[in-house]
C-alpha cells in the first residue's frame, strides 16, 4: 500500500474524488464520482479517472448545476485533506482563478439579462383575450 503522506506537510497526494467531495464542490463522493466519469472534471484541460492523484498547485476546470445554468470554475489546489469540514474549511483547499471568476460573472450577467425579456407572471383571463384579439387583427 502506497503511504500518501509526509510529516512535515502533511497529505502530498489525494485521489480526486476525495479532495472534490472534501472540498464540498459535490455532496457525496459518489456524485463526485459521476462527474468525474461523465467529463465534468478536467485536469491540465483533459478528462481524468477518479483514481487520478492531485497535488497542491494543480489545475482543475469544474463544471456544476444543470445545462441552463452551468457554471464552470477553474480553481487551483491550494491544500490537501480526506476530510469533509464545514465551508470555511472548504474555502482553503482551493483558490478559483480570476479569469474564471470574471467568466462566470460575464455569464451571470447574461442570464439575468436574457431575463429580462419575460414577464413577471403570466396574462390573466382579460389580457389573454386582448392578446388573442391584437395577434388576430395582426394577420
Amino acid at each position: 500500500m502506497k503511504n500518501n503522506t509526509d510529516n512535515s506537510q502533511g497529505l502530498v497526494k489525494i485521489r480526486l474524488d476525495k479532495w472534490l467531495w472534501a472540498a464540498r464542490f459535490y455532496r457525496t463522493r459518489t456524485l463526485a464520482k459521476q462527474a468525474i466519469e461523465s467529463g465534468r472534471v478536467h485536469y491540465a484541460g483533459s478528462r481524468v479517472k477518479t483514481s487520478k492523484e492531485i497535488s497542491v498547485g494543480d489545475e482543475l476546470t469544474i463544471r456544476q448545476g444543470s445545462a441552463t445554468a452551468m457554471t464552470e470554475k477553474t480553481v487551483t489546489v491550494e491544500a490537501l485533506t480526506a476530510q469533509r469540514g464545514n465551508a470555511a474549511a472548504a474555502e482553503v483547499l482551493y483558490s478559483e482563478t480570476k479569469e474564471s471568476e470574471t467568466r462566470r460573472a460575464y455569464y451571470a450577467e447574461q442570464r439575468k439579462l436574457a431575463n429580462l425579456a419575460r414577464p413577471d407572471n403570466k396574462p390573466n383571463k382579460k389580457e389573454r383575450r386582448d392578446l388573442h384579439r391584437f395577434k388576430s387583427n395582426q394577420e
